[in-house]
């Protein structure tokens, strides 16, 4: 038998942003929300996770957070987290990753986010060449995206 501890719980995060705990799938969507709701930084590179009136550390193998949509302002784009809460892209933290998926910084640069696919096809409507880069094009201004580079 296996004795769970605060900072070892057997929770774990995966890179496409499954939850499982002891080796098997958390499957039941409820607790999925409730995960992924209860998930915070730590403020030390760790993650934690509150859940009721508990809490335990928990280990993210990439990222913490989906961006699961993305819409568009005269002054930002504002991105909805899969932990249901909205902040700003901070667009000097977009990059794309290997695999085609893009990612960013979020809750004060303390954890990543990797974009859904309905989000980042969201973004796309409002990316823009210029000069071998992006920028974002939002209504009346244009941000430059130096991390994001064109495919030539």
């Amino acid at each position: 038998m296996r004795w769970h501890t605060r900072e070892n719980s057997g929770i774990r995060l995966d890179r496409q942003g499954r939850w499982w705990h002891d080796g098997a799938p958390v499957e039941h969507p409820r607790i999925v929300e409730a995960f992924n709701r209860g998930l915070a930084p730590n403020g030390d590179g760790r993650f934690r996770l509150n859940f009721g009136g508990d809490w335990c550390l928990v280990e993210v193998e990439d990222a913490a957070y989906w961006v699961q949509a993305a819409v568009a302002s005269a002054e930002q784009l504002t991105l909805t987290l899969s932990d249901g809460t909205d902040e700003a892209l901070a667009p000097d933290t977009l990059w794309l990753e290997p695999d085609g998926v893009l990612a960013c910084q979020v809750k004060n640069g303390q954890a990543k986010a990797r974009f859904g696919r309905q989000a980042q096809a969201s973004l796309g409507e409002h990316l823009v060449e210029e000069g071998g880069a992006f920028a974002l094009a939002l209504p009346g201004r244009r941000v430059p995206l130096p991390s994001l580079k064109a495919m030539s």
